[in-house]
């Protein structure tokens, strides 16, 4: 079994084990891995303003070809609603301190006031149509180091398809890539085809320290890399991408680490289930 196939079919199990009816991508077509609404698959409903964050985003998570098809958002193994889960929880208790502390971001017992948005747009050029979505931002509203965003990743890093580099125009931009010597090498190195990275994405990853740093300069935010571990060799190797491209970037002073959502989840058990108990035992049952 494979890692992708291993974690889909625990989600297809979690939902069974809720008597969650699933349907397929094309409704009565394909593998049943889809709940029937989007809330089904989310501890706590989508709030509108998140709602409309994810309509304004550029991932099509709640839009569908067809109205008789499921969103994205609705398959079981989906990535958004991972982050959903996660995070939207501490954005609606206005803690947003709390989660930023458990993802290393901060300091423990840190107590900041901010905003959370998610698929947040940097643009990179103006010059360039689209802007990197990064998953999820956080903004603290003191003068401390301002912005935190996440990358999060579930099953995208196990499947088949082959990641893309950066095209040309990227790779010339004039200033961008002064600071950033070691991440500019490597960004040639993936490009225009990445054939050194199994499942990491190196080239999204640089494309959002790319307007990170235009947004608040390389010393005003920080990335965190949240990805779902699995056993075997792709776990391990995955692993060893990322621990790879971390010593990258911090070679070129770029605040940037990374876990997995396993180790997270243990941590906010560990230091606070006794207070958000049913949260807990959601993200526990469901993703550990």
């Amino acid at each position: 079994m494979t890692a992708y196939e291993y974690i889909v079919s625990r989600q297809c199990q979690w939902a069974m084990n809720h008597d969650m009816p699933l349907t397929g991508s094309k409704a009565d077509r394909g593998r049943p891995t889809y709940t029937a609404t989007v809330d089904q698959n989310l501890f706590t409903p989508l709030s509108s303003e998140v709602r409309q964050q994810f309509m304004d985003g550029d991932g099509a998570e709640l839009r569908s070809e067809d109205p008789r098809y499921p969103f994205k958002m609705q398959a079981v193994h989906s990535s958004s609603a991972l982050g959903v889960n996660v995070f939207q929880y501490w954005r609606q208790r206005d803690e947003i301190s709390t989660i930023a502390a458990a993802c290393g971001l901060c300091r423990p017992g840190s107590s900041f006031s901010g905003q959370m948005v998610f698929e947040e747009k940097f643009v990179i050029d103006s010059s360039f149509k689209h802007a990197p979505n990064l998953d999820i931002v956080m903004r603290r509203n003191d003068g401390a180091q301002r912005l935190f965003a996440i990358e999060s990743k579930f099953t995208e890093a196990y499947g088949s398809r082959k990641h893309s580099g950066l095209r040309d125009p990227y790779l010339h931009l004039p200033g961008v890539w002064d600071d950033i010597p070691n991440l500019r090498r490597l960004a040639q190195s993936v490009s225009p085809s990445d054939l050194e990275f199994t499942h990491l994405h190196p080239a999204q990853l640089i494309k959002h320290i790319l307007g990170l740093k235009r947004d608040a300069g390389i010393a005003g935010f920080r990335l965190l890399y949240l990805w779902y571990d699995t056993l075997g060799v792709a776990g391990a190797t995955h692993r060893r991408e990322v621990e790879l491209f971390a010593s990258i970037a911090k070679s070129d002073g770029i605040h940037f680490h990374a876990m997995t959502h396993q180790e997270l989840i243990v941590r906010l058990a560990v230091q606070l289930r006794s207070q958000h108990s049913d949260y807990v035992r959601y993200l526990s049952e469901r993703y550990l």
